[in-house]
């Protein structure tokens, strides 16, 4: 069954159809479509260099968020897609992707309480071959606490980079005291790439209504700059990128780690901070919020470790 959005719903998918369809039984999502004319959908992904079996579907119903839509200002309730380890999407064969040393811009929405120190939860541009090509071969936004190569200040969860062979929060390996940990409900990661340099931010994707008591609290959910500057070393001066677009797993199919993602884009051009303001803004816009059944309970339980 495919799931549409809503007439004059703003983009917003049907959830009610979900709701009736999967009423009497567990629903995988085997595809998530691409809403821009390039039709760059996401499917399950194929074996892989590092786990050599396909990629399982998330629940189609096990995550449920409250969103407004901008038209109406109506509350909707939608479904995000929950990865728990084994999980993952991918399109080896995209159009209007970045290659090799283009320019990119990459955003997306997750729940920020749901990770772990394992590679990779990524949405970003992969190897079209399914297999770790080295380094430069990959541009993805990451989000997690894995230490395995450059890692942010504190326990995380952070936002990184994933350029292959490494998950970088800055230049060099090791710790980058300015990629600060966030946590909040729901999580704006954006990443950039550009000639031999990248950008890093993050934001609180509802505004401040969800954040952590005792962290840094990001302003009125505004967007935090966490690396911005040259590529971590020459083999990664000029990339290599293939153009394959993945949701949940890394280049070469790693799909140990877990996340929940929301909304996302990726884009050719290295966006101006001025475009980035406004693509926060348009989250913040959403409204995203937990449901009040959930909201009654802690804000939220940090899953770390899981697989």
């Amino acid at each position: 069954m495919d799931v549409r959005v809503m007439a004059g719903g703003a983009g917003i998918a049907d959830s009610a159809v979900v709701d009736s369809f999967c009423q009497d039984a567990s629903c995988i999502v085997l595809r998530i479509y691409d809403q821009s004319p390039f039709g760059n959908h996401l499917d399950l992904g194929p074996p892989g260099g590092a786990v050599k079996t396909p990629d399982e579907g998330v629940n189609a119903t096990a995550t449920r968020v409250l969103i407004q839509n901008q038209a109406t200002g109506e509350t909707h309730q939608v479904f995000g897609a929950k990865f728990e380890g084994g999980m993952g999407y991918r399109n080896d064969n995209t159009k209007g992707v970045a290659v090799d040393d283009e320019p990119e811009s990459i955003y997306m929405v997750v729940a920020g309480g749901h990770f772990n120190d394992k590679c990779c939860f990524d949405y970003g541009n992969a190897e079209t071959s399914d297999l770790d090509e080295g380094e430069g071969t990959m541009e993805a936004v990451y989000w997690g606490s894995c230490k395995g190569w450059s890692r942010g200040k504190g326990s995380g969860p952070w936002v990184m980079a994933d350029l292959e062979s490494g998950l970088w929060a800055g230049a060099r390996e090791g710790i980058n005291p300015q990629n600060v940990p966030i946590r909040s409900d729901f999580v704006t990661a954006l990443l950039k790439g550009d000639s031999n340099r990248f950008t890093l931010k993050h934001a609180d994707a509802t505004g401040g209504k969800s954040g952590s008591p005792g962290l840094i609290e990001e302003e009125n959910g505004k967007l935090q700059m966490l690396y911005g500057g040259k590529r971590p070393n020459e083999k990664y001066e000029v990339m290599r990128k293939q153009g394959a677009s993945i949701l949940g797993i890394g280049g070469d199919n790693s799909n140990w780690a877990v996340g929940t993602f929301f909304e996302g884009v990726i884009t050719k051009g290295y966006a101006s901070d001025d475009t980035d303001a406004l693509v926060q803004e348009n989250i913040l816009n959403a409204g995203y919020s937990l449901l009040p059944a959930v909201e009654e309970s802690p804000a939220f339980t940090f899953i770390q470790n899981s697989a």
